[in-house]
């Protein structure tokens, strides 16, 4: 009786442990509870994943191509600076090539002056060094070019987490797949457009100088309509010096609120970058307009200062992804570190830049390759399917047990709900997340939950025919049907840790309420039912079975 006991006492034990973890879950009751309750318990249990509260999934894919590009922009302005530092003269220092510079000079002496440049700049290798007098080219080396694309993806991982977890949405998943993807999981996200353009925004800060002096911007039309750039940027393509670009201002009528464009003739050379900046926050001006306040860190409070200093009385021009916020005319220095975003955006719209200059730029454009989005309406009515499809496959199950092995059936049903209480405990314990292949993984477990009885009861069947007692044929049923149930259980475990670690999002769902499941029903088939039908064969004379 005291080996009963003790396995009585343990079913008793996890029955009441699955319940209590089970309470965060339902967070009426939760929040009813003391407060040391609350402490001791987590604040959350079962969470729902984006099929079944909604929200949005999306792959998206990295352009690496052109994040080389753009570290080769960067070397390409600093080696510029460089050679203006070095008072060596050349023609031109431009990007010729996806990863190629080309350095353009009149005088060949100069040649081996800049060729002892490369020492600056490890990551280049000199390309066709036999070639004409007047110019080098200098390439990045395949392990530099290896490195900038998988440092790209995982910068790129880490700033659109940032984004995400200021944007406020509980429960994201973001994560790498494959070499250049990226999988975004936000459930219950009520503005799916917003999230969107959150996450996909480039916010490549940088300030470039307004080219007053050309003749060009003369010519350009004082405001055009939306959508009409690609027609003036082609019509003045072949007018612009080297060195510029037509940028547009976005601007909005207050009166009609209908939205145009204004050109600007602006040098491509970036006087300064949003990587050095240290925080953005929403502010409001005295006509209650919002801009956004931003805030340099110390080399780039310096270079804003020094850059003002050299240019008072010109036009600075701030852009965003090839859009100009704001172009302003240097009045005096401006020191301190600070500067303003002004232009006609809504209190959102400026406080989603901020967002997104605090979490900083993404290194290369992103490419939304899948793109779902899921109501919370589809999502509650996957959840009420889920739940009646449980309901019937569970009566059913019930029902069959209960009629062909009559008491035995029952006392299996008994493991079964006994299965499905510390299921939802363990679920719940592990704030795991259920989605719809993870009601599908319950369901399989109500099967193989009375599977593993229904093993055990035929073995006892054919003891009971071979002339056994009932306590022999009972003990010999669950030893016989032991090594069966463990190897069956095993494998299919297996398969489930192996979907787990390979599977993504819902696949995994499925994956954690099937290893749950069947290590669960290990225990409630072979301690559950057992301790039961020793309680039975406690009393005297027991020479009949209801099986």
């Amino acid at each position: 009786m005291k080996k009963v006991a003790g396995r009585l006492w343990l079913l008793a034990l996890v029955l009441a442990a699955s319940v209590v973890a089970f309470v965060p879950t339902y967070q009426p009751v939760y929040q009813a509870l003391p407060v040391w309750a609350k402490t001791v318990l987590p604040n959350k249990g079962i969470t729902l994943g984006l099929d079944l509260q909604g929200g949005i999934h999306m792959v998206m894919e990295v352009d690496e191509d052109r994040a080389v590009e753009i570290a080769v922009d960067r070397s390409t302005m600093s080696l510029q600076d460089l050679l203006v530092d070095k008072k060596i003269p050349v023609e031109s220092v431009k990007r010729t090539g996806p990863a190629r510079i080309t350095i353009q000079f009149q005088n060949a002496d100069l040649k081996a002056q800049i060729q002892k440049l490369l020492d600056d700049y490890p990551t280049f290798m000199e390309k066709d060094a036999a070639g004409t007098a007047g110019s080098l080219v200098w390439e990045l080396r395949d392990t530099e070019i290896a490195r900038i694309k998988d440092s790209t993806i995982n910068q790129a991982l880490e700033t659109i987490r940032n984004r995400i977890d200021q944007f406020g949405v509980a429960e994201p998943v973001v994560q790498r797949q494959g070499l250049k993807q990226i999988v975004v999981q936000l459930p219950g996200v009520k503005d799916p457009k917003r999230a969107k353009d959150l996450i996909k925004e480039t916010a490549l800060l940088e300030f470039k100088m307004l080219d007053e002096d050309s003749q060009v911007r003369l010519e350009l039309p004082a405001a055009i309509p939306r959508d009409k750039e690609a027609e003036i940027i082609t019509q003045f393509e072949g007018k612009l010096p080297e060195g510029d670009q037509i940028l547009f201002e976005r601007s909005i009528e207050k009166e009609t609120g209908r939205e145009y464009r204004i050109p600007y003739v602006v040098k491509k050379r970036v006087m300064l970058t949003g990587d050095v900046l240290s925080d953005a926050r929403v502010s409001i001006g005295q006509f209650n307009d919002p801009y956004v306040s931003i805030t340099f860190d110390s080399k780039g409070g310096q270079e804003f200062e020094r850059i003002t200093a050299d240019n008072v009385k010109k036009r600075m021009a701030v852009v965003l992804d090839n859009t100009i916020y704001s172009a302003p005319v240097i009045q005096e220095r401006i020191s301190g570190g600070r500067a303003q975003i002004t232009g006609t955006f809504s209190t959102q719209e400026a406080n989603d830049l901020a967002i997104v200059l605090r979490a900083g730029a993404l290194p290369a454009p992103l490419k939304i390759v899948q793109d779902l989005t899921v109501g919370p309406s589809l999502g509650q009515d996957s959840i009420d399917k889920g739940v009646k499809a449980t309901l019937i496959a569970g009566a059913m199950v019930v029902l069959f047990m209960a009629v062909y092995y009559r008491l035995s059936g029952v006392i299996a049903n008994f493991a079964l709900m006994l299965n499905l209480v510390c299921l939802m405990g363990a679920l719940s314990a592990l704030t795991a997340t259920l989605t719809l292949p993870g009601i599908a993984g319950i369901v399989l477990t109500i099967g193989m939950g009375v599977d593993s009885n229904v093993l055990i009861f035929e073995r006892i069947r054919e003891e009971l025919r071979s002339g056994k007692a009932v306590r022999s044929a009972i003990d010999a049923g669950y030893d016989k049907a032991l090594l069966t149930i463990i190897d069956s259980h095993v494998t299919t475990l297996i398969t489930g840790v192996a979907l787990f670690l390979f599977g993504t999002g819902p696949i995994k769902g499925f994956a954690v309420t099937l290893c749950l499941g069947i290590a669960i029903n290990l225990f409630t088939a072979l301690v559950g039912t057992k301790v039961i039908f020793d309680l039975l064969n406690q009393r005297p004379k027991v020479e009949t079975l209801s099986i």
